[in-house]
């Protein structure tokens, strides 16, 4: 009897701990809105939510990201599963300024879409013989990815100075 407290006990602290893990390591961006999708009697509504971020080591590069957000009371806690779908624009804000080493698949952006298995990302490229970032967005899991992908590029041009 004392060894099964013991493991429900362990269980507790180890949901505790990965449930900090996953709020706490959240992405910092900026919100620009959402859209409500569909209503629920308990817990927020479905909706599309949109976010903005800058590209970390691409100066004068800005993205937004759509996907959908699941509500109801799963939603509110934390621990429903959200789809896969996503879609991304990137566009070039200002004279860009490459920040460091440019390396092809690095991931720019990422958000848990699940408690703890799926994971929505955001990997840049460098076509070199075009001159163009190119942004992609995909969801994968721990064991097997989703093939619902999105893509942005950016042609790096001159900026006019003001």
């Amino acid at each position: 009897m004392k060894r099964v407290g013991i493991i429900v006990g362990a269980g507790i602290v180890l949901a505790i701990v990965l449930f900090g893990w996953w709020v706490f390591s959240r992405p910092e961006r900026g919100t620009t809105g959402s859209v409500s999708t569909n209503f629920r009697w308990l817990g927020p509504n479905d909706k599309i939510v949109v976010d903005g971020f800058d590209d970390p080591k691409v100066q004068g590069v800005a993205c937004h990201i759509s996907r959908a957000q699941t509500g109801g009371v799963k939603g509110a806690m934390g621990v429903a599963e959200d789809t896969s779908d996503a879609s991304i624009a990137c566009r070039q804000t200002g004279p860009i300024k490459i920040v460091g080493e440019l390396k092809d698949g690095e991931r720019v952006f990422d958000e848990h879409r699940s408690l703890v298995f799926k994971t929505l990302q955001i990997v840049r490229f460098f076509d070199r013989e075009r001159n163009v970032l190119v942004y992609v967005s995909y969801s994968d899991r721990v064991l097997a990815g989703s093939p619902q992908n999105s893509i942005s590029t950016v042609p790096i041009m001159s900026w006019p100075a003001p």
